[in-house]
């Protein structure tokens, strides 16, 4: 019956973010309503058998959830997480707060399994930052200018940031393709002039105000060049992918040291 129960919780889990990663990567949105659903019912699941067979776990169970919480809401208000992917990650915490039976002879460093399936989804997501470090070098040989062109007040660590997040986009491209999210903003000072700010995370709650001020500022030909932006990636994919692999091969970050050390 446990072996069933563990069944249960991961088909469970994977039925729920699959339909979140579906809607995020069609609409970048996931609605309160699948979290809503998920959350009892992983709780539910989770705590039954917990209650029934592992007792003794129970206190680690709270742990697990707490410092996922944690962890996803801190994430969330320094701006490098979604509400549906701390929402996501604290539903996993509550269906599977530790390694189930189905994944006793996959590699594993952390007891609180959350930790690994977050591991793996950033170290996923740090894929696409190769795509984007080519795709600035091929705008620089391209334009034959350079990718940071007034920006020389910012900080080296900022810029290092950007150009491994984002890309150069027109600024008119920002109003067509509303997953995309800029990654600087300007500000008209008082003598007239101009000043752009990289910014190292993308600000969703104020990107019609800045995309709307770039764009002003390029009809101006206050900018001209492209604008660095992010197309801000579905990460519930990741998490998701994240997931399976924790569940068929284990901790990656952990697989590629012990590979590295010996």
């Amino acid at each position: 019956m446990e072996l069933a129960f563990d069944i249960a919780r991961v088909t469970l889990t994977l039925m729920f973010l699959l339909y979140a990663s579906w809607s995020d990567w069609k609409t970048r949105e996931v609605s309160n309503k699948v979290w809503m659903a998920f959350a009892p019912l992983a709780f539910s699941v989770t705590i039954i058998e917990f209650v029934l067979y592992t007792q003794e776990l129970l206190f680690g169970y709270l742990i697990s959830f707490a410092l996922t919480s944690v962890i996803a809401v801190a994430l969330f208000y320094a701006g490098a997480f979604g509400g549906a992917d701390a929402k996501a990650l604290m539903c996993i915490a509550l269906a599977l707060p530790s390694p189930v039976r189905l994944v006793s002879s996959v590699s594993l460093y952390l007891p609180i399994f959350p930790f690994t399936v977050f591991s793996n989804s950033v170290l996923l997501a740090a894929f696409s930052a190769v795509y984007a470090l080519f795709r600035n070098l091929a705008w620089k040989l391209r334009a034959n200018s350079g990718l940071f062109s007034g920006f020389e007040n910012e900080s080296t660590l900022r810029k290092i940031t950007v150009l491994f997040t984002g890309y150069k986009v027109a600024p008119a491209s920002l109003e067509k393709t509303p997953h995309s999210y800029p990654l600087e903003d300007i500000t008209v000072k008082e003598d007239g002039s101009t000043e752009r700010k990289l910014m190292a995370f993308p600000k969703d709650e104020t990107r019609e105000a800045i995309v709307a001020r770039i764009v002003s500022a390029s009809r101006e030909r206050k900018i001209q060049d492209g604008v660095w932006a992010t197309p801000g990636l579905p990460l519930l994919i990741f998490i998701t992918a994240g997931l399976v692999i924790a569940l068929l091969v284990g901790d990656l970050i952990w697989i590629i040291l012990r590979f590295f050390l010996g």
